[in-house]
């Protein structure tokens, strides 16, 4: 058996550049300060519209500067700082107006909440040359990361299958903005699933999909099927069920990918039993002559919450001092990302093909 390299860790920048932080809501306590603070990016200032909450965050996480106002902390922040927004999708826009021209800006994912609104992103972003990025952090799970030094190495031959399922409870009522946005799973959740896809398939030609509400949870969508259109030898399919309250024991949360010589499985911990959150798990088979199929377990350091904000992060740093030429989640790039779930949105809205009854 070749001896695989399994990476699990995004490359840090040689010089971590100083953050302000616009927004300081639930995802970034949760992911995004424990992930600057496990890799020492120096966050140097916060605002958010919610004072109180800004100085919460700050005491808590050793931030030294609360700004009153975005025009103050934007007027202060460092000439070579990295601007972290994160705020509601139908802000961003507002916020990105008031940017410097030039500067390098991370967006918390979506990209807007429709595709006007990414389009108008993505304009902006252009027209005030903003080296700006999508916080797809996904992409930059150590799970991930794993499964694509695998692929890379040729490990598990050419995909032919991909395949996104969750099972799983949900606890909604944590963001109660999102029972008012139109298809809000497949745009705040399965969006990862769309992106992470196109990481490694690259863009389908189509989608089929079917969104749809459930009996106690009526104002918002909360569960999805997604079947991207690869053609006629390579499947993906993402299926997702978040009303799913009847324990651990039939909860699955998974990610796999199918080869001609092998496969990996990953085991998404963080959404079961959310917030809490359940172990990951990494596994992977490749196959041998003459041999019975073998998978290998892997333990994986960190996980989804908080090290894949170490990526994103460190990418946009790493892109903008000149140690890369690549920044995997970049506006243009992003928004192809929001036109496969746009196309998503429109399918379950038209519906399925109507059966013939003669």
């Amino acid at each position: 058996m070749m001896p695989w390299t399994i990476n699990q860790t995004a490359v840090l920048p040689k010089q971590p550049r100083p953050i302000i932080s616009i927004g300081g809501g639930g995802i970034v306590h949760d992911a995004h300060y424990p992930a600057y603070r496990k890799a020492e990016f120096p966050v140097v200032g916060i605002f958010d519209a919610n004072v109180e909450r800004a100085q919460a965050m700050a005491a808590q996480f050793g931030v030294p500067v609360v700004y009153p106002t975005l025009a103050e902390a934007i007027a202060q922040a460092p000439a070579h700082a990295i601007f972290d927004v994160a705020v509601p999708a139908v802000n961003i826009v507002e916020v990105l107006h008031q940017l410097p021209a030039g500067r390098a800006v991370l967006i918390q994912k979506p990209m807007g909440d429709n595709l006007v609104q990414a389009r108008e992103i993505l304009a902006l972003c252009q027209a005030k040359s903003l080296i700006a990025a999508i916080n797809f952090q996904m992409r930059w799970a150590p799970f991930i990361i794993a499964a694509r030094s695998l692929i890379d190495q040729g490990a598990i031959g050419e995909v032919h299958d991909m395949e996104v399922r969750v099972t799983v409870y949900t606890p909604w009522h944590l963001w109660p903005f999102l029972q008012q946005v139109p298809y809000a799973e497949i745009l705040y959740h399965s969006i990862h699933y769309i992106d992470l896809a196109r990481a490694f398939l690259g863009d389908p030609v189509g989608v089929y999909a079917k969104t749809v509400s459930h009996p106690k949870l009526r104002q918002m969508q909360s569960r999805t099927n997604l079947i991207l259109d690869y053609g006629d030898l390579l499947r993906c399919n993402i299926e997702t069920n978040h009303q799913h309250a009847y324990g651990l024991r039939h909860q699955e949360s998974y990610v796999k990918w199918e080869g001609t010589q092998g496969a990996i499985k990953v085991k998404l911990g963080l959404l079961m039993n959310y917030p809490t959150g359940e172990p990951d798990a990494f596994e992977y088979c490749v196959l041998q002559a003459n041999q019975e199929p073998q998978w290998q377990a892997v333990a994986i350091d960190g996980s989804w919450f908080p090290d894949a904000f170490i990526g994103s992060m460190a990418s946009l740093m790493r892109y903008v001092d000149g140690e890369t030429n690549v920044l995997p989640t970049a506006v243009a790039d992003a928004f192809k990302t929001m036109c496969v779930a746009d196309a998503a949105c429109r399918a379950s809205a038209t519906g399925a093909t109507v059966i013939a009854t003669a």
